[in-house]
């Protein structure tokens, strides 16, 4: 593929990205996310406006100290506010004392904004775009021109459009980006429009769309389809009001269904990774149903989907989840069939019955169960430990004989939970209390207190999350409840369920499970390893 063809990505989670509501990251955290987009492949990288805030201003500082490999760091900014005083405006010298090889800049494209906005008349405008790019070309630098409410301004008055982007080009701007700022255009508004724009300008033309008609991802590839070769989103789609075009999205069809190629290798494979990865340092909970790299994208649930997908997935998988770091999932729920059930045990390596009925019995039993209110499709290790039970092949290891809760607040803020509880193990009776924030952390402290000086190995748990459902609205606060637990060792991640109408006892059955699913499940693949090397043995 010829090199004007190559498609340059260009990420602006930094930027467009933090200026979505309920996200706020640390300088750390900027560094961090650099380092993992650079690794991932992008090309540039905008890394915010060291105009606007102390904290991007010293980001440019720090950066300069990371060996990237791919990326070129991008400052941002705006024209100057003024056209007479373009060398001495504070936000272009900011911007050229961040010492980025790449500096981006938005001017206004939209008469509507240049005279209302700005106070501006045409000519103005256009010079202050035309000095404020001219300024940054003759400081060496490679100039990105973010033509701001391309789409709008060309709809109002493409003439005035038209005419502001000669201005970038004539100044010698290195990219025009056409911009959706508003995200009010539609696929085929976006197509016309670049089209146009394409025959008229002999610059590389890139695209920035933004979601709100929740088609951002949508009026990028179709700007690509028109000749477009830069192109601008975020991870995850985050950005101000509705966001940006995903990248998340944006990348996997560029590269797998459009056949295009990047400018810079991207390694497709950590797609997955990097979307999590992003959400995590964002302290974001990840949509589940993303396109590509939500958990759920490639999770099947129908019993008859799940038969068509064993004996081959493309027939409801529209690509291999590998190729982009995520994996097929199968859940079990009320709506499950024995294709379920042979799917999930095929995958935990648990031989079944031959014929069919352990399956048809064992799918009742689970129906039976999720409509008494349990989940098992958030909750894999009840599950297994419920197949593996049915199957004679596990036990509880331990038995809670008395649990008591102890909870104290007061007027001055005060608050205090403690749990006692009663275990046993084989013939020994353990009994101990702890206390904890909250009696749901007092409950786990105390059940692993008890159980540590049996079972060392479950040292390592730690409870990562909690949540709490209510099932159904008609009895209030004698509702049932469901209580599902995430619990994790550092290396690894599970999750169990309880159900009760006493939130507390839903709470022991979901930590009851964790702690039985860690212990077994190492004992287990202890035992394997030693039949290995004990049939290796025999074998020399």
């Amino acid at each position: 593929m010829k090199e004007s063809n190559l498609i340059e990505i260009f990420d602006t989670t930094l930027r467009d990205g933090t200026q979505g509501e309920k996200i706020s990251i640390s300088i750390h955290d900027k560094l961090t996310i650099t380092q993992r987009l650079d690794e991932f492949g992008i090309a540039i990288i905008e890394g915010g406006w060291p105009g606007s805030n102390p904290k991007d201003k010293e980001y440019f500082e720090r950066v300069k100290k990371l060996h990237l490999q791919n990326a070129k760091i991008c400052a941002f900014g705006s024209t100057a506010r003024f056209p007479d005083k373009v060398r001495t405006d504070n936000n272009l010298n900011l911007l050229i004392a961040a010492e980025t090889p790449v500096i981006s800049i938005f001017g206004k494209t939209w008469r509507f904004h240049s005279k209302v906005s700005l106070g501006l008349t045409d000519e103005q405008n256009e010079d202050l775009i035309y000095e404020s790019v001219l300024f940054l070309k003759e400081k060496g630098r490679r100039v990105v021109f973010d033509a701001e409410h391309f789409f709008d301004g060309y709809k109002d008055d493409a003439q005035f459009a038209l005419k502001m982007l000669q201005a970038a080009e004539k100044a010698g701007a290195d990219v025009i980006v056409l911009c959706d700022t508003n995200g009010g255009s539609l696929p085929n508004d976006v197509r016309k429009i670049v089209r146009d724009v394409k025959k008229l300008s002999n610059k590389p033309l890139g695209i920035h769309a933004h979601n709100d008609s929740d088609v951002a991802v949508a009026n990028t590839l179709v700007a690509i389809e028109e000749g477009a070769t830069h192109v601008q989103g975020t991870i995850n789609g985050v950005g101000e009001r509705c966001g940006n075009a995903n990248l998340c999205s944006v990348l996997p069809n560029l590269l797998l269904k459009m056949k295009k190629e990047t400018s810079q290798q991207i390694n497709l494979q950590n797609l997955h990774s990097i979307s999590h990865f992003v959400y995590e340092i964002m302290n974001l909970v990840p949509n589940t149903r993303s396109a590509y790299v939500g958990n759920s994208a490639f999770a099947h649930k129908g019993g008859i989907h799940v038969s068509s997908v064993l004996k081959d997935s493309r027939m409801y998988e529209h690509i291999d989840p590998g190729l982009i770091g995520n994996k097929q999932h199968v859940l079990i729920s009320d709506l499950s069939g024995q294709s379920n059930i042979k799917y999930k045990a095929q995958k935990l390596g648990i031989v079944l019955p031959k014929g069919k009925e352990f399956g048809k019995k064992f799918v009742q039993h689970i129906k039976s169960l999720e409509y008494e209110g349990f989940q098992f499709d958030g909750a894999e290790a009840s599950f297994e430990l419920l197949l593996r039970a049915e199957l004679k092949q596990y036990k509880p290891l331990f038995k809670i004989t008395y649990a008591k809760m102890n909870v104290m607040f007061d007027g001055n803020g005060e608050e205090y939970a403690e749990a006692v509880l009663k275990v046993k193990v084989g013939d020994e009776e353990e009994h101990t209390a702890a206390d904890g924030q909250g009696p749901v952390n007092a409950l786990d402290n105390a059940l692993r207190k008890a159980l540590l000086r049996f079972f060392p190995e479950i040292a390592s748990i730690r409870l990562i999350d909690y949540k709490v459902r209510v099932l159904g609205d008609e009895n209030g606060t004698g509702a049932k409840v469901r209580v599902l637990v995430e619990s994790s060792d550092g290396e690894d991640t599970w999750s169990t369920v309880g159900v009760s109408y006493n939130i507390i006892k839903a709470s022991l059955q979901a930590l009851n499970d964790s702690i039985n699913y860690k212990i077994f499940n190492l004992r287990r693949l202890r035992n394997e390893k030693s039949l290995d090397r004990k049939m290796v043995a025999e074998q020399i």
